[in-house]
């Protein structure tokens, strides 16, 4: 017979760990310790938490497990990105990165193992998805990448983007109670407000968010702004048009009021032209959006794209100023480690 499988205690509310200690006849105080080595001290085993008894940490081992993110590689970029690769308890690998600026330490962190949406430009995509990550991991994910930059900025984090490999509402439950535990006083008490979540577009589950009434920010990767290209280089939109996504973002905006922003990578002679720009213009009008980022592309191997000429880009982006369009122009970074938008694929060292 199978011995039982244990549970993982991060899974256990504080409600539930009382309900534990309070059957293990412990002291009602023992509750906010673990609680705090758990969230707050950010223990990756029992052994760690020094100011419980020696048999309480042997039986919470006996009882429960504790499983963590480890840290396998980092790779340092010549512009000071730091692209990490973590290690998951079953094996699995899966890639943060940290981008420091003057004002800003930002966290770009991960969903999922792989991705299920195959966009035709993103290395993730090319990979497949292994699985979805815990909630308890993408946490994890976020305290490393905090520890980074205290240690070599001498900056906590600053915004946490959910940029990094995987299509977040595809994992619903866990990316919420992440960021539920990130923003918590007794987690990292990070505000909602500096968090982004990115998403390929998936219209039901936007919708999802605005009855959930989120707090942090939206951000929709677009890529193309018309139907027939957006379909060729993601698959997603044969059943997420355009037209849903519009719809379910006005939702969204009007449940919460939140910051939506629109991702556009610009590719050279496939989404590039006046055209193009005058498309994109449309869709943005449509839509309470604060701000359209375009993005460098940066080439992967699988990939057919390449960017755009200096000149194309300068003639997109003032076609945009013309309009009256809230745009920025999103230069790469860690481009020479794999780390820059769209290419996190386990590459690393």
């Amino acid at each position: 017979m199978q011995p039982a499988k244990k549970t993982n205690i991060r899974d256990l509310s504080l409600e539930e760990i009382e309900q534990y200690f309070e059957q293990a006849g412990e002291k009602k105080f023992r509750v906010s310790q673990v609680y705090e080595w758990l969230w707050k001290k950010h223990a990756h085993s029992f052994e760690e938490m020094t100011n419980l008894s020696k048999s309480l940490r042997i039986k919470l081992n006996e009882d429960f497990v504790l499983p963590a993110l480890t840290t396998d590689t980092s790779q340092l970029s010549a512009d000071g990105t730091i692209k990490t690769r973590f290690k998951t308890v079953d094996g699995h690998l899966v890639e943060g990165v940290l981008i420091p600026t003057e004002n800003r330490q930002t966290a770009c962190v991960s969903s999922q193992i792989g991705c299920s949406l195959g966009c035709k430009f993103c290395a993730t995509g090319y990979m497949g998805r292994k699985r979805n990550l815990h909630f308890d991991e993408i946490y994890d994910e976020v305290v490393l990448l905090n520890r980074q930059a205290e240690k070599n900025y001498e900056k906590k984090l600053s915004n946490i983007v959910f940029m990094g490999m995987g299509e977040p509402l595809l994992n619903y439950k866990n990316v919420l109670k992440a960021i539920e535990r990130i923003s918590s006083p007794d987690g990292l008490g990070m505000s909602a407000r500096r968090i982004t979540l990115s998403t390929a577009g998936i219209a039901k589950m936007i919708r999802q968010l605005g009855d959930d009434q989120v707090r942090f920010k939206l951000a929709l990767s677009l890529h193309a702004a018309n139907d027939k290209k957006r379909h060729e280089i993601m698959p997603i939109n044969d059943t997420n048009n355009i037209k849903s996504l519009v719809d379910a973002l006005n939702y969204f905006y009007k449940q919460t009021r939140n910051e939506i922003t629109l991702e556009y990578i610009l590719f050279k002679d496939f989404n590039d032209s006046l055209q193009d720009a005058d498309e994109l213009v449309k869709v943005y009008r449509q839509i309470p959006a604060d701000l359209i980022n375009i993005i460098e592309y940066n080439p992967i191997d699988l990939a057919r794209f390449s960017k755009p000429d200096e000149v194309t880009t300068e003639n997109f982006m003032q076609y945009l100023e013309k309009n009256r369009v809230n745009a920025r122009l999103r230069r790469s970074r860690g481009k020479d480690i794999d780390a820059a938008c769209g290419q996190l694929a386990n590459k690393g060292k």
